[in-house]
């Protein structure tokens, strides 16, 4: 008997922008608006986020302040556009803090003896081997991605801590401060190395196919098996994305500091997760935008910049970034019962 196979247009789902099936009940319109809400919800928040915080920081839209905002933030976006990935194809990675303590640490040691260049390019190799680990534990050897990111974060920060010796790596080397604080036409080369970031991660997501296979797998795994996707490749692939993401973010982050040091990925996980969360990317997977994440990148950074401004305890800051990731979740809960038919409790 040969296996049924599941046609390609089925799995995969429709293209940025097409229309879509027609509604057949007021209950598909109520549905179609609330994901319309899912989807641009974020940026009406953004919008009043960004009016309360100059309301409560009359400074905050000024030139500087945005700059500040887009390149402290820089390497946490780096780091979510990868998450992104991963997480619209259904799994997440909760070893980043410590692949961007790896790669901070190995990007400054080499930086020492050779070539930024070179340090850089291996430090990226890193990174893509680090995320391989994670990917073939998860596909060939069938570990729940929590369990399988949560020991390889355990394992790639305590072996920064080895190659460092629990010490920073001080690099006072011509060019090593360039990435992380220097200005590339008044702009800060970190914000155009996010911005590229941005492009290329959004292009390959809605306008590829490897990127229209990350929506399969991430909306129905069998289906998107059936249909001939290689689901297993297709999710190793994100999460090279978000290794080398971390390990860029490494290297931006050792750059900015002038050291290369093992704790500066350690509050770096929740901060992505909620990234991408609060920009509509789904927790279950199949669903989700490089832009959206784009979006929630600013909502934190507005968030924290406001905490800092005003001299708020980091506690309340904490509290804040809580709060509104338990928000974004249970939106797309909620949004997700209504497309399925369901009340809500």
């Amino acid at each position: 008997m040969t296996e049924p196979r599941v046609e390609l247009a089925q799995a995969l789902p429709p293209a940025a922008g097409s229309p879509g099936p027609p509604s057949r009940s007021p209950a598909g319109t109520g549905r179609s608006a609330w994901s319309l809400v899912s989807r641009l919800g974020t940026v009406w928040f953004l919008v009043l986020l960004v009016a309360l915080a100059q309301i409560v920081y009359p400074g905050f839209t000024q030139s500087g302040n945005l700059r500040n905002i887009l390149s402290q933030n820089a390497p946490l976006g780096l780091i979510a556009v990868g998450m992104t990935f991963a997480m619209i194809c259904g799994g997440f990675d909760l070893s980043v803090g410590g692949t961007v303590a790896m790669s901070s640490v190995v990007f400054a040691k080499l930086s020492l003896t050779g070539p930024l260049w070179q340090a850089a390019a291996v430090t990226l190799l890193l990174g893509l081997a680090l995320g391989l680990v994670n990917g073939a534990l998860v596909t060939r050897f069938g570990i729940n991605p929590f369990i399988a990111t949560l020991a390889t974060a355990s394992v790639y920060s305590g072996a920064a801590y080895l190659l460092s010796d629990s010490q920073p790596i001080v690099v006072d080397k011509p060019g090593f401060l360039k990435l992380g604080q220097g200005d590339l036409a008044g702009v800060p080369t970190a914000v155009w190395i996010l911005l590229v970031a941005f492009v290329v991660g959004g292009l390959v997501l809605s306008g590829t196919v490897y990127g229209h296979c990350v929506y399969a797998v991430g909306g129905n795994k069998e289906a998107a098996r059936l249909a001939g996707i290689r689901v297993d490749l297709v999710q190793v692939v994100s999460y090279v994305a978000v290794g080398v993401m971390a390990a860029l973010a490494g290297i931006l982050l050792s750059s900015r500091l002038g050291v290369g040091q093992a704790d500066v990925g350690s509050d770096m996980t929740l901060d992505v997760i909620t990234i991408v969360v609060i920009g509509g990317t789904s927790l279950f997977g199949g669903e989700g935008a490089v832009w959206r994440t784009a979006v929630g990148l600013l909502l934190l950074g507005v968030i924290v910049n406001v905490a800092d401004s005003k001299g708020w305890n980091g506690s309340l800051e904490n509290i804040l970034k809580g709060c509104v990731l338990l928000a974004a979740v249970g939106l797309d809960v909620f949004v997700r019962r209504l497309r399925n038919g369901r009340r809500t409790p």
